[in-house]
């Protein structure tokens, strides 16, 4: 559309003729005082306008100035009955474009309008209305005072909200929390309605809370550690532990949202509107009068309603009494301490046999009403393969076991299922050094012991495979007394020295320094060679050889021999101590037994004397 210039339109001819009115103005008087009475436009600014014309692209309208402007028709699709004459808000965006044309906005215009009504309406703290228009990720579009504003899902209402669509397209109202005018956004709050209105009613339920009190709530939220209560404007926690006299793993087994149920005040601090609440309060405590079946000894069966390493927490439900089952009530719990779980399995955690929700049956051990404690065992229900362990093993028997387990002191043993036995590492072989188990034997072999001792209360069995046989060491001294001379073959060698065996499988061991040969080479591992005993140690199981006293000089032997024969002499000395020491023992063992047959005698001459 062309431009349209008022002034442009006076008929000049007749102003200067007299046919109308003449001011008595010139023509560039006229013009300046028809200029005067323009608008001056600035840019950014909102005017009044009115519309002049409406085509398909654009709307004309006439701004009191030089030249009309122009506004997409876009803009004004939501009002369809515009018309020429309307007076219309418009933004000034451009004085003059490219073809001489003022360039507006109405939307521009509005929001300018709108953002100064949202501002004033967050300054004054004032509630506005607004229409719902569309769901966003995380809350709702809502058109208030010409603008669109964020509402936060949890800024809709106290309670949590699960279904979002009911609140399309319904006008409500809201406060307005928070504006960014750099960023124009707005974010809007219908609970902070609610919570000004809840506060009032709050403060005047409070005012008539009292402890003890019984009321009817509806569930509002549950938690795992709880469920929160709402009492009318108010909301108070059941903590989980204050939901059941028995244990419960999850709330929800017990209650439901938007259930309503019957609580009882247990405390509550006014100043912070915290309400502790109970439901179990509401029914007798079953631990205050102890149902009669349950007894020490009595077979019960339950769920397993908690874990922890060191056992599992049982929900008892009955009361198993040869072919007669009794139902009890709720809320006796007992604890199986994982040492009481089984005979046969080496348990570390409960977990490893039983998990949350399995039925079990166990025995009572123990009861304790007062302390609301009850321990029970399920191992119990079998038969304790421990219970006459001296007459099925007596000690000095032999028994073929299986290798169960190794550690570095020894070999762990399967003597039944339920018995298991331990073979210490020195109790393998009288002859040989072994180091670890797993160079005598394998994990599932079969290996025979000895019984060698007992301790049945804590179930501990002490074996040996060396007593199977004589101790070889009696023989071994005789021909391997010091100075002796033998072949032996140097089977390993270490920093410290080298280990020598010798027929019928007997070890020595050799220092470094005396495994020099007489070429001035050290003896190596494989090598055979000659060896001198130097020392014999038959409590330790240990003997100890030389290679190089084999081809010393004779000038040094004396000396050597000297010093050989000390601990020999030693060893002798020794044996005749230990000796003395065992006759003086028996000695006065054999006194000690004396000792109470001569009390009776005194005893009895001195009631023979009392009765004449």
């Amino acid at each position: 559309m062309a431009d349209v210039k008022p002034l442009e339109n006076f008929d000049w001819d007749a102003y200067q003729s007299g046919a109308v009115e003449n001011t008595g103005m010139t023509k560039d008087e006229l013009i300046q005082k028809y200029d005067n009475t323009l608008n001056s436009l600035k840019e950014g600014e909102v005017v009044e306008g009115t519309v002049v014309a409406i085509d398909k692209r654009e709307v004309t309208v006439n701004i009191n100035s030089k030249s009309f402007g122009y506004v997409n028709v876009a803009e004004f699709r939501y009002n369809p009955e515009l018309k020429p004459g309307d007076k219309v808000e418009v933004y000034v965006e451009s004085q003059e474009n490219k073809d001489g044309q003022v360039i507006l906005s109405h939307r521009k215009a509005i929001e300018l309008k709108a953002w100064d009504n949202i501002k004033a309406a967050y300054e004054k703290d004032e509630i506005v209305k607004g229409y719902i228009k569309t769901r966003t990720r995380g809350g709702m579009i809502v058109e208030v005072l010409g603008l669109e504003a964020f509402l936060p899902g949890s800024q809709i209402d106290t309670k949590p909200i699960r279904d979002y669509d009911v609140f399309l397209n319904k006008t409500m109202e809201f406060k307005i929390v928070k504006i960014n005018e750099e960023a124009r956004n707005v974010v809007i709050s219908h609970k902070a309605i609610i919570e000004a209105e809840l506060d009032a009613q709050r403060q005047e339920i409070i005012s008539h809370l009292q402890k003890g009190q019984v009321l009817e709530g509806t569930v509002k939220n549950i938690l795992h550690y709880g469920v929160f209560v709402d009492l009318g404007g108010i909301d108070g926690l059941v903590h989980i532990t204050d939901l059941s006299w028995g244990r419960v793993s999850d709330p929800k087994e017990l209650v439901s949202l938007d259930e309503k149920i019957k609580v009882v005040i247990l405390e509550f601090d006014a100043e912070k509107s915290r309400i502790q609440l109970g439901m179990k309060q509401l029914t007798p405590n079953p631990w205050d009068e102890l149902d009669p079946h349950l007894v020490e000894g009595a077979h019960v069966r339950g769920k397993v309603a908690a874990l922890e390493d060191y056992g599992a927490f049982i929900d008892i439900r009955q009361v198993v009494d040869g072919d007669q089952v009794i139902d009890i009530k709720k809320g006796y719990e007992g604890l199986v301490h994982v040492t009481e779980m089984s005979y046969t399995q080496r348990l570390r955690t409960a977990s490893e046999f039983v998990k949350i929700g399995d039925e079990v049956e166990a025995v009572i051990l123990s009861i304790a009403p007062e302390e609301h404690r009850m321990s029970l065992g399920i191992k119990q229900l079998k038969p304790d393969p421990w219970e006459n362990i001296e007459e099925r093993y007596p000690i000095g028997s032999r028994v073929m076991t299986k290798v169960r387990n190794f550690t570095n002191f020894g070999v762990f043993v399967e003597v039944e299922e339920g018995v298991d036995g331990l073979v210490n590492i020195k109790d393998l072989s009288w002859t040989k050094k072994i180091k670890h188990p797993n160079e005598f034997t394998k994990i599932g072999a079969d290996l025979e012991v000895v019984v060698l001792d007992i301790n049945k209360e804590r179930h501990n069995l002490y074996l040996g495979h060396k007593q199977l046989e004589e101790n070889p060491w009696d023989a071994i001294e005789a021909d391997f007394q010091v100075g002796s001379e033998h072949e032996g073959k140097v089977a390993n060698v270490t920093d410290k020295g080298a280990f020598v065996t010798f027929e019928n499988d007997v070890e020595a061991f050799c220092p470094t320094h005396q495994l020099q040969k007489e070429d001035g080479t050290q003896a190596t591992t494989g090598e055979v060679l000659k060896f001198r005993v130097t020392e014999f140690n038959k409590e330790w199981n240990s003997i100890r050889v030389s290679h190089l006293r084999t081809w010393e000089a004779p000038k040094e032997e004396p000396k050597r021999a000297k010093k050989e024969a000390a601990p020999a002499a030693d060893q002798k000395l020794e044996k005749t101590t230990l000796g003395d020491l065992d006759a003086l023992a028996a000695l006065k063992k054999q006194m000690e037994e004396e000792k109470p047959a001569k009390k009776a005698k005194k005893a009895a001459k001195a009631e023979e004397k009392t009765e004449e």
